[in-house]
């Protein structure tokens, strides 16, 4: 497994980290005998990174990852990372949202604190422009949520802090620019690369205007969330938690599996397809690690093997950008 520095935190992350979301289901669902196999052969392979949220699965994410991290042991040291995600009311001092949010989700997880705490809202420039979007000034006002996050930092309970890349470019890039988190996480997939790469605009769906270049900038980690479309890059039935999602719903999922069936008319079988599309991610030099949704042990030696292969060059990178955007020319697109 290759190891990356995340930003400047000084924290070594595995080039594959595991993703404890819904889409994959593992960790969301009840097969504990599963969940722990699958976690206890990825920090064999070398996964050194848990990504996890309160809100996925309603915290039974959270529970099951700490319990199947129970008695693991590594050579490299193990960090998780967990998120809030706060529902505007009327309250004005969103401080003690962070405080109790961050209570729970260390009691379900059975530690002491986590390496990285993440806001899980979009971020946009008046609230609610997009789902759960909060604006840049309930992030970094005197009783925002940075300062609940200077909080719980202030009593040991998490060390560093992240954004979640969604909302508006200009407003996310607001927030980073306060250099007061150390990492993000966004969207970056083969099929739209748009938050870190130039990609054309009938390609971005959506356009999210390239505000990971300033993350890259700025010296943050970066993670690369939705690496394979949700599952249409593998082929796959779209998640249950697709057809309720308000973030990335079932209609964008049915028009990325119409790309990926373009894809195959160019290179071949979808294996070849799973295997470059992780590939083009990892190899991206502004990404740290890739999260992955991991359902099973064969789905973690695979990634590890992709994972452990050289990175692509420059001009492979631009060849397979070239590839993609090509079908900007297409009818129909």
């Amino acid at each position: 497994m290759q190891y990356r520095p995340l930003g400047a935190t000084g924290i070594s992350v595995s080039a594959v980290s595991f993703g404890a979301g819904p889409v994959s289901g593992l960790l969301t669902g009840d097969a504990v005998d599963t969940q722990r196999a699958v976690v206890r052969r990825a920090v064999q392979l070398g996964v050194n990174w848990f990504d996890t949220a309160a809100g996925y699965g309603n915290g039974q994410s959270e529970r099951h990852l700490g319990a199947a991290l129970v008695g693991i042991r590594s050579d490299q040291p193990l960090h998780v990372a967990t998120k809030f995600r706060v529902q505007l009311t009327t309250q004005t001092d969103l401080r003690p949202l962070v405080v109790e949010s961050v209570k729970e989700s260390l009691s379900r997880l059975n530690l002491p604190r986590v390496t990285l705490l993440q806001i899980h809202n979009s971020i946009t420039r008046n609230r609610l422009d997009q789902p759960t979007s909060i604006t840049p000034e309930d992030v970094l006002g005197p009783r925002g949520l940075l300062a609940g996050m200077q909080e719980v930092r202030a009593a040991g309970w998490v060390d560093q802090f992240g954004l979640t890349g969604i909302g508006d470019a200009e407003a996310l890039c607001n927030v980073m620019r306060s250099r007061e988190f150390a990492t993000i996480q966004a969207p970056v997939h083969f099929l739209n690369p748009s938050a870190l790469r130039e990609t054309p605009r009938e390609l971005c769906d959506p356009d999210f205007g390239g505000f990971l270049r300033t993350a890259h900038e700025l010296g943050m980690g970066i993670f690369a969330i939705r690496v394979f479309a949700a599952g249409a890059l593998l082929g796959a039935e779209p998640s249950p938690h697709t057809f309720k999602t308000p973030f990335f719903p079932l209609d964008l999922y049915r028009r990325d599996e119409a790309r990926v069936r373009q894809l195959t008319e160019r290179l071949g079988s979808l294996s070849n397809i799973r295997e470059l599309v992780l590939r083009y991610v990892v190899s991206l030099p502004e990404i740290t690690s890739a999260i992955i949704g991991l359902g099973h042990v064969n789905h973690v030696a695979e990634a590890a093997r992709i994972a452990e292969m050289p990175r692509l060059s420059r001009e492979e990178l631009m060849s397979l950008d070239k590839l993609r955007n090509s079908d900007a020319a297409v009818p129909g697109h």
